[in-house]
């Protein structure tokens, strides 16, 4: 924004220090004249030069000079509260003036550096820290989407090579079989569509552009384990479901897909024979809470807090025929920081991982037309075009 150049914060810093100690000044003599020479003359003559210089003469005092030697010293303390005034008002502004050069230079190049401004905490440390704060933040942020760009550039590239390479040999091979080719070009096309649609999930989970309704998490939890239990006995895993009612407000379509993420993934990553998930929901002080854990391999915990990451797999799948794209927990991550919740993975000690989803409570009042708590099995799937569970870890 242009704007016309005005008086800088330290000239103003100066005049106005200089004011009041010319005013103070001004006060001063004015109580001295009045409660002590007063009654001594009758009124104040207008000085002249030779006034001026009676001043300094060792035998004038007294009400004769009062005049002249006032204006001396209310010169003086102008010319000192000018100079004064600009050393201190410098001295003041000197942290300000670091942060306004640390944020031209961060507007300008790296969002790397730092003030760091020394010294005890005032307000000019609060505001150099708060900055140093939000440019970690926004580095971090900056950094987790160009991370996410180049992995999700590299996802779709997979497809639309693949894709390429089938239309190739389909064009050099007249005679080739149309009916394979076309079945994996679906199946290609499939996965694209899938990582597209995971990638719009993402994105409106992260700006909440959705209408917030009264959710049971312990309904959605036995819609998505009614959902993928044909999935949980094709591959020998036992779910187990548990818990009280759990009301929340937020969206029912990303709830639910929340929830059939977080059970989709611990299905995907168990054991090969006799798994086990077990689901339960719950109310704790002002907090519902939902938690799914499975058995599985052991997880280090150094890997654990990488799972959310957009693109991060975790280990080798047991279920190698269920790959997704590493965005389910990143999905989960984003549609509980949009509900204003908490996301805890913790692996467990026998192997596997115990996911814990943290949500606001909704108020305690009676339920309207409007409240939108009940729910049909598959209208998850159908609310909003979302799409399949992501099970990544």
């Amino acid at each position: 924004m242009d704007r016309r150049q005005g008086l800088s914060v330290r000239l103003k810093l100066t005049l106005s220090y200089a004011g009041f100690l010319v005013i103070a000044g001004t006060l001063l003599l004015a109580a001295v004249w009045v409660f002590l020479l007063r009654g001594r003359s009758n009124s104040l003559a207008v000085p002249d030069r030779s006034d001026f210089l009676r001043v300094f003469s060792p035998g004038s005092f007294g009400p004769v000079v009062f005049v002249p030697a006032g204006i001396l010293v209310l010169a003086f303390l102008l010319v000192f509260g000018l100079v004064g005034g600009w050393l201190l008002a410098g001295r003041m502004l000197a942290p300000l003036i670091r942060i306004t050069d640390a944020t031209r230079r961060v507007a300008n190049g790296p969002l790397s550096y730092r003030i760091r401004l020394p010294g005890r905490r005032d307000e000019f440390r609060e505001l150099a820290d708060s900055f140093d704060t939000m440019l970690a933040q926004l580095e971090a942020h900056v950094a987790e989407q160009q991370r996410f760009a180049a992995n999700a550039s590299h996802e779709l590239r997979t497809p639309l090579a693949v894709t390429q390479a089938l239309l190739d040999v389909a064009r050099n091979d007249p005679h080739h079989d149309t009916r394979e080719l076309v079945e994996r070009l679906r199946v290609v096309n499939t996965r694209a569509i899938d990582l597209t649609e995971a990638l719009l999930l993402l994105s409106r989970a992260n700006q909440r552009s959705f209408t917030r309704t009264r959710v049971d998490l312990s309904l959605l939890a036995e819609e998505a384990t009614e959902t993928l239990l044909p999935l949980a006995e094709k591959h020998g895993v036992t779910i187990e479901t548990s818990g009280d009612l759990s009301t929340t407000t937020g969206s029912q379509a990303l709830l639910l897909q929340m929830t059939m993420n977080l059970l989709h993934n611990a299905i995907g990553h168990n054991l090969p024979e006799q798994g086990v998930v077990w689901v339960r929901t719950g109310v704790r002080a002002d907090m519902v809470v939902l938690t799914v854990e499975n058995t599985g391999e052991k997880l280090t915990s150094e890997l654990v807090p990488t799972l959310t990451e957009p693109f991060q797999r975790g280990t080798e799948r047991v279920h190698t025929g269920h790959a997704g794209f590493g965005l389910g927990l990143a999905i989960v991550k984003s549609i509980t920081r949009a509900h204003d919740g908490t996301l805890t993975l913790t692996p467990r000690p026998a192997g596997g991982l115990r996911v814990t989803v943290h949500l606001p409570a909704a108020p305690t009042r009676a339920c309207t037309d409007g409240d939108q708590v009940r729910h049909t099995p598959g209208a998850g799937s159908a609310a909003g075009g979302l799409p399949q569970p992501r099970r990544d870890m």
